[in-house]
Formats: structure tokens, sequence, C-alpha cells
């Protein structure tokens, strides 16, 4: 892969996967029919043992792979392709979950935005559900300092135009981002301590440090199966939820987003219990209190910058 410098800003697409072969190369087929003259498409494998190198390269051989034997988690999956797409001279990257189905004029009007203002370095899409082709899951979204560092805007709601001006919004969900790769040169990769939740959150807080700007636009479709791999409302993915929060609060809260945190913490949780209680799900409440508790206790590093080795590809 080698971008075309001569033509439209080059865009390395990079499809994070992990064991899901199927919904992989459904992804990378909805990328193929995108419109935009000049990406290419970057499959990361993070430890897959279901074949799934094989069937991308059978499928697309035009699609490079990299990957490692073990999963190395999202962030440092999405550092693989990073390093790649960087080392290659793409000037914009976009980082996509596998999960995802793409509008063909999708990276056509994301690029147009990041192309407006040099200020711009991170743009995403008006993101619906997959199974429900016009509810909202996420116009953009905001950070904040309460029981989830995120929240999605417009999260189940109908679109009926709402969200339908192109603005500027303090965070990007990681399902699909594009990013200008000088910025990504300033701030430096994924953070691997933040897993499965956060990680998207401090790479957007990273940028707006710098002086950059996240910017929405409607006219970027994309289609989420929402969290296919690890689920929704489940031990991991509130232990993550919950430890990723507090780092993120650890890193970048002031006195009074630490009493937000703890104020609406300590208010969700036992809603959460009474709620889940009638489910049998009390588990994942006690794990999200468990993950809040460890991401206060644990060493909080910080995040790594464009220098730190990333590990072998295979």
């Amino acid at each position: 892969m080698r971008p075309d410098s001569s033509a439209a800003p080059s865009v390395a697409a990079i499809v994070l996967n992990y064991n899901g072969r199927k919904i992989t190369l459904e992804a990378i087929g909805s990328l193929r029919r995108m419109t935009y003259p000049n990406f290419d498409i970057l499959h990361v494998d993070n430890g897959s043992s279901d074949g799934s190198t094989e069937a991308v390269a059978e499928a697309f051989p035009e699609v490079r792979t990299v990957g490692v034997e073990e999963n190395i988690g999202p962030a440092g999956g999405l550092n693989l392709g990073m390093r790649a797409a960087l080392d290659a001279g793409y000037d914009y990257l976009l980082f996509l979950n596998n999960d995802i189905e793409a509008d063909p004029e999708m990276l056509t009007e994301l690029v147009k935005v990041a192309e407006s203002g040099p200020e711009i370095a991170c743009v995403g899409p008006k993101t619906y559900y997959h199974g429900d082709r016009q509810r909202i899951w996420s116009a953009g979204g905001i950070l904040r300092f309460r029981e989830s560092a995120t929240r999605e805007r417009g999260m189940g709601e109908m679109d009926r135009g709402q969200y339908d001006r192109v603005e500027e919004v303090s965070y990007i969900n990681g399902c699909a981002m594009l990013i200008d790769s000088r910025a990504l040169k300033e701030v430096g990769y994924w953070d691997p301590q933040f897993q499965l939740a956060g990680e998207d959150a401090d790479l957007c807080m990273r940028l707006k440090q710098k002086g950059y700007r996240c910017f929405y636009t409607p006219e970027a479709i994309l289609w989420h199966m929402v969290s296919h791999t690890v689920g929704s409302y489940v031990p991991k993915r509130t232990f993550g939820s919950g430890r990723s929060t507090a780092l993120f609060v650890r890193r970048y809260g002031r006195l009074r987003d630490w009493l937000s945190f703890f104020l609406f913490m300590g208010a969700a949780l036992p809603l959460a219990f009474l709620r889940e209680l009638r489910h049998g799900n009390q588990a994942a409440v006690w794990a999200k209190a468990k993950g809040v508790l460890a991401g206060l206790r644990e060493p909080l590093a910080p995040p790594p910058g464009i220098d730190v080795p990333i590990e072998r590809t295979r």
C-alpha cells in the first residue's frame, strides 16, 4: 500500500478484528464500495484464531493485514495499524471497528470536513444501529466526569433531522473516527492502559489539549452492530467501563470533576443494582464497582508517545 500524493488526501482505513471473520469480511466489503478516490484498507488481526487473516486474504487480496499471535487489546491492535499507516505516509487514518457498515459516501464526507480547517483533527459520522436503520446510536459525543466518561448524543432517538448540522463535539466514538496523521504524530499512540472503554475519550482529550478540534458530520453515515464482540451490560464490559472512567477522571479531572464523578457514580450504582436485580444481572453492577476501585488504585502511566516501540507484527 502506498498513498498517491498527487490525488485527494490519502487515507488508510484501519479495521480492527478479533475472531470476527464473518463480520470483518462484511465490513471490508462495505468499505470497498466507498466512492472516495484515494484510500486503502488495512486489516489488523488482533490474535484471531478463526482464520480471519486467511479469509481476508482470499476474499480481498489487495487488503494488507498486520497482526499478532495473541490479543493485545483494542488500543494495542489499533496501534499496530497506526504504526503501519504512519510509516506508509498516509494523510489521514480512519480507525474502524469490524462490526460496521459504511455508506458509500462516508469517507468522502469525513475528509471534506477534515479539510475545511487546519485545526480540525478528528471527524466522525452519524451512526445508526445496524438492526434499526434510522435509529441513532451516536451523533458525535460528549466528554464528561460522571458514571461514564462519555455520552453518545442522540442514542436511541429516531432520526428526524435533529442532528443534521456539521458541528464541533468534544468526542468522537472509536467505532469510526478519521484523524489527521500530523495530529497523531503530536499526541502519540492510543493508550493501552484503557481497555474495552475510554481509549477514544482519552485520545480525543489529548487532541484537544494540543489545540485540535473534533467535529461531527451528519452527511457521513455508518451503521454499527454495537458491542457485537463484548456484549452490552455484562461484567467484562462494565468492569472495563468503570475502570477506564476512573482512570480518565484521574488523568483529566479538576476538583469539580471529581465531585461530579463521585456524586453520579454514587447514585448510578445503586440504581443499576435495582434495575439489574430483576434480570439476575447484579454481577455486572458489582463488576463496575470493582472496575472503579481498580482504576482509582492502579498506577497511572503517562500516555504513550510516538517514539514508544510497538509490538512486532506477524
